[in-house]
């Protein structure tokens, strides 16, 4: 099992690509839209390797911490961070895990921090991102989520 840290910003699948002498991953115009991360600002990354831990695959870490995969790309196929829910592919062709949540459904969640604009943010399975206005950092609401998208959803508070 990986440790996730509490200052994680974002969380979704992609490819590690080779450009030249540089390797490029690529960050989900989503994450940019939703606020997790913004143009020209400089971020740690962790990279993990889609196949998991004990599937016989390998990666190996470069001087400055990051996983690159192998050339072959491991085996595994389209399957879940958590090993429940199917996941689909992105339009890149990468296999992007379904949200852990639906619309109309009910969550306790925490807030854990106040977004651009004020709102409150809270994570849960695999760091997925839900946004609560009128939330305050600490609060402990019961939410009803009222839209979901691929990297975030948005809630209402329906009991404090």
């Amino acid at each position: 099992m990986v440790e996730i840290t509490d200052s994680l910003a974002c969380l979704y699948t992609g490819r590690v690509e080779s450009r030249g002498d540089d390797y490029v991953v690529t960050v989900p115009a989503s994450e940019i839209e939703h606020g997790s991360v913004s143009v020209g600002e400089t971020y740690r990354i962790a990279v993990l390797d889609r196949a998991g831990p004990d599937d016989g695959s390998t990666a190996t870490v470069d001087g400055d911490g990051a996983s690159v995969p192998d050339t072959d790309g491991g085996s595994g196929g389209a399957r879940s961070d958590d090993g429940q829910r199917p996941s689909s592919r992105g339009a890149a062709g990468a296999v992007q895990p379904d949200p852990p949540v639906s619309e109309g459904e009910v969550r306790d969640v925490t807030i854990e921090t106040l977004g651009d604009k004020g709102d409150g943010i809270a994570k849960i399975e695999r760091g997925y991102v839900v946004i609560v206005p009128d939330a305050e950092p600490g609060e402990e609401p019961t939410v009803e989520i009222t839209s979901v998208r691929e990297n975030v959803s948005f809630a209402n508070v329906v009991e404090e």
